[in-house]
């Protein structure tokens, strides 16, 4: 077992395990907000001014306090805000979207003292036993867990998955508090219904903090996915628990990494991403939902994909597929009436929609499928898709008697589509996009 001496003490945060330690998370920070407020408060009013409460709540201090102390909660808070941050877009103020992009990059890691705590809880008294070496300090820590580097009795190498205590057992009043704490903050829209994204958010954060069900989901992918073009980490099924995750650890380069490669390999690897998501849509009917960059590297000795963390994997639903079949379909022949019916299949729209605010939505529906559309090669380095799409989704968002919130499968699947043409730009990709849906075609 080793450990880094050059990790500072001050970048762990132990996390707070039992729901009586949470809770009190939470209300020692309401308490610190409320002061906040009342000494800013008792300070304008000195200087002759009359500051509205919004005003107050929005303090650069107590908005520090607030992504402070929902990043040591983990789980919960940056669930929700990855939700919302897909859900709301341009709704969300710049206060609360810098909290959120704050909480997707901040995770510190465990304290070594309740690490070893779980490790022991987890594999028993002798769990070094089964180590040659068990790197103490995480190379990777997220919102539901952290990852470290091992090596088994064997030599083999492995990455293994911990999970930070009490995430579990606290996820759904954690995601009640954290919706709460949003609210009194005056930072959420108040046109955004939040019922069906906290309900969604709890589902997503238990699935997710069931480590069993992710190996499950990599074991379905390792027999689905082509082993020439991609790897994925095996599991070490004889020390998985439910928040345990051993896996064989695969090197490879960050995936934005490979921008000096040749154009030839940059396209590969373009090419082969969009063809999995459509794999994942109409035939698996499986997908890891999480377009995050670091879920992905590159073999350049293999010329493999290599695709990480699939927690976050979701199943689609039959009419869900079939739905955005009709609908891409519809997009790929600027057939609006077919676009509509696969858009209703899949829950967009209430028949009592507004015409205005249904062209606009099908007129973003039709820039989405710009690069499915296109004939021949796609050139997504030159591409303004993305700027569109905003501008477009800015003009929606100004309707606000009409928002709603959209089919929660359709985030997932919207996130991993948008992630994944944000990749292609970055890599300056150049992919004929059509050829790769002709198998699709209605």
């Amino acid at each position: 077992m080793t450990t880094n001496k050059n990790l500072p003490d001050n970048t762990a945060s132990k996390v707070p395990s039992s729901r009586l330690g949470r809770l009190s998370q939470f209300g020692g920070l309401a308490a610190k907000v409320l002061g906040n407020v009342a000494l800013e408060g008792a300070k304008k009013l000195s200087q002759g001014q009359r500051p509205k409460t919004s005003e107050l709540l929005l303090t650069p201090s107590n908005l520090q306090h607030l992504a402070k102390k929902l990043s040591h909660l983990r789980g919960a808070a940056m669930k929700l805000g990855q939700m919302l941050s897909m859900d709301a877009g341009e709704l969300l103020s710049p206060e609360l979207a810098g909290i959120l992009e704050r909480l997707r990059s901040d995770a510190s890691p465990m304290p070594h003292k309740q690490l070893l705590e779980v490790l022991q809880q987890q594999w028993g008294e002798g769990w070094l036993d089964h180590f040659s070496n068990f790197e103490l300090r995480p190379f990777a820590a997220a919102s539901i867990g952290q990852v470290h580097l091992a090596n088994l009795a064997c030599g083999q190498k492995l990455a293994v998955k911990v999970q930070y205590p009490g995430v579990k057992q606290a996820i759904s009043s954690d995601v009640d508090n954290v919706a709460s704490l949003l609210k009194i903050s005056g930072l959420l829209p108040p046109q955004l219904d939040i019922k069906p994204l906290l309900n969604e958010a709890k589902k997503q954060l238990e699935d997710e903090a069931d480590y069993q069900l992710e190996a499950d989901y990599l074991n379905r992918y390792s027999q689905l996915i082509d082993s020439k073009q991609f790897a994925i980490p095996s599991v070490h099924s004889q020390l998985v628990t439910d928040v345990m995750l051993p896996m064989s650890f695969i090197d490879g380069v960050p995936i934005e990494a490979t921008l000096h490669l040749p154009q030839a390999t940059r396209n590969s690897i373009v090419q082969r991403l969009i063809a999995l998501f459509m794999a994942e849509l109409f035939d698996f009917k499986l997908m890891q939902s999480d377009p995050n960059f670091a879920n992905f590297q590159y073999q350049q000795n293999t010329d493999k994909i290599v695709l990480l963390d699939f927690g976050a994997t979701r199943r689609i639903p039959q009419t869900i597929s079939e739905g955005y079949k009709l609908l891409i379909n519809g997009g790929v022949n600027q057939d609006n009436e077919m676009m509509l019916a696969g858009a209703k299949q899949v829950g967009f729209f209430a028949d009592d929609i507004d015409e205005d605010y249904l062209n606009d939505v099908l007129t973003i529906f039709n820039l989405a499928c710009e690069p499915i559309r296109h004939q021949g090669e796609y050139d997504f380095s030159t591409s303004n898709l993305a700027q569109r799409v905003k501008e477009q989704g800015m003009n929606i968002n100004r309707q606000k008697a009409q928002w709603h919130t959209p089919p929660v499968d359709a985030l997932f699947i919207h996130r991993k589509l948008g992630g994944l043409y944000l990749l292609a730009n970055k890599l300056q990709a150049k992919i004929n996009v059509a050829e790769l849906f002709i198998a699709y075609k209605a």
